[in-house]
């Protein structure tokens, strides 16, 4: 199992217009498709770094290479009774066609007769959101770095026809040099023309899933709007506590900028913030190249950044591979994993695992 992604990207257009970037995924894909069979005896459980509604991910060491991973349990009783079934088959089948340096690496998946498993790589610097809580906003060139990033990572998907549809700082963890990993593809679907399924952050979402319309890829580059407002504001555009007025806000479209909102962080915002289809950035004729050579982004070398050779604005302190002290500490499960010879009735759902 590679540590690291070796990032070749290539640029189709001359180096002065440096911008359109394609990552080459086929080495980390094809090295995933050679590896063995992953089952529970090859890893040691350590500890819990998140737990949710059918599961809980647990921080794990490989007895084979020594490496950490963080591997996601998932309940199979709890995700039939939540209507989880095929949300969960999606996220592992995405995770499996997508190899990206701002992506989290999915290395295999396994069942016995009680859960699922997902081994994923570990990555070690916590949430952004929690760098984001206490700064309370970031500056212009630390919110460029992230959003550059993020959407390098959502252009990805969108090459291979995939909408993420759950973009938020709590979705975006940091690596051991600072760069980001999007996690969390329960939401992602592969979607060639249009989807209409309302699914999302509340904050998040855009006009057209609010209203049942049907949407496609649009919905990311608001979801990137609403990102780099809220990186740097300190808290998103449409913000209520009662989730109707958040919708009412959002349809409204009426955003309210900070005085310290230099113009072009503004313009970029209004311009992926906005309702209208033919007029929202990333949706137009140049797709995330407008958004890309947008003037807040100027100075951002985006090849330069996909090959991470530009310091990341924070850069978490970690005493090893296996430091978990970025993650909160949870209540530990007794639960042995890796039964056998139970009944179960779920095993014909999950067949992909």
């Amino acid at each position: 199992m590679p540590n690291q992604y070796q990032s070749t990207p290539h640029t189709s257009l001359p180096t002065s217009q440096q911008d359109h970037l394609t990552y080459n995924d086929q080495l980390v894909l094809e090295q995933r498709q050679s590896r063995p069979k992953l089952k529970i005896a090859d890893f040691h459980i350590m500890r819990t770094l998140g737990t949710g509604s059918f599961g809980r991910v647990h921080l794990i060491q490989s007895r084979v290479n020594g490496r950490h991973y963080a591997m996601k349990v998932l309940k199979k009783s709890e995700v039939v009774r939540l209507k989880q079934i095929e949300h969960t088959n999606n996220e592992k089948h995405i995770l499996e066609t997508v190899a990206h340096p701002f992506l989290v690496n999915m290395w295999g998946t396994f069942q016995d007769d009680m859960n699922l498993y997902v081994v994923m790589d570990y990555v070690a610097g916590g949430e952004l959101f929690s760098v984001l809580r206490r700064m309370q906003r970031f500056p212009s060139n630390i919110a460029k770095f992230y959003a550059g990033q993020v959407l390098l990572a959502i252009e990805y998907l969108h090459s291979k026809d995939i909408i993420y549809r759950d973009l938020k700082p709590e979705n975006l963890l940091l690596d051991n040099h600072g760069n980001i990993k999007i996690i969390d593809f329960g939401f992602a679907k592969h979607v060639p023309d249009v989807t209409w399924t309302l699914c999302g952050t509340p904050d998040y979402l855009a006009p057209e899933v609010i209203q049942s319309k049907g949407y496609s890829k649009a919905v990311d580059w608001w979801s990137l709007g609403v990102l780099i407002y809220e990186m740097l504001a300190g808290q998103t555009p449409f913000y209520d506590d009662d989730q109707l007025k958040l919708f009412e806000k959002i349809l409204e479209g009426k955003i309210q900028y900070p005085p310290h909102f230099d113009q072009a962080a503004t313009s970029l915002c209004s311009k992926l913030l906005t309702a209208d289809l033919s007029k929202r950035y990333g949706n137009l004729k140049g797709g995330s190249e407008d958004i890309k050579q947008h003037p807040w982004f100027e100075g951002v070398h985006f090849q330069s950044l996909l090959m991470k050779q530009v310091r990341a604005p924070y850069v978490p302190r970690l005493r090893g591979d296996g430091d978990a002290s970025h993650f909160d500490k949870y209540p530990e499960t007794n639960e042995q994993y890796g039964s056998a010879g139970l009944t179960d009735p779920y095993r014909h759902l999950f067949l992909s695992f």
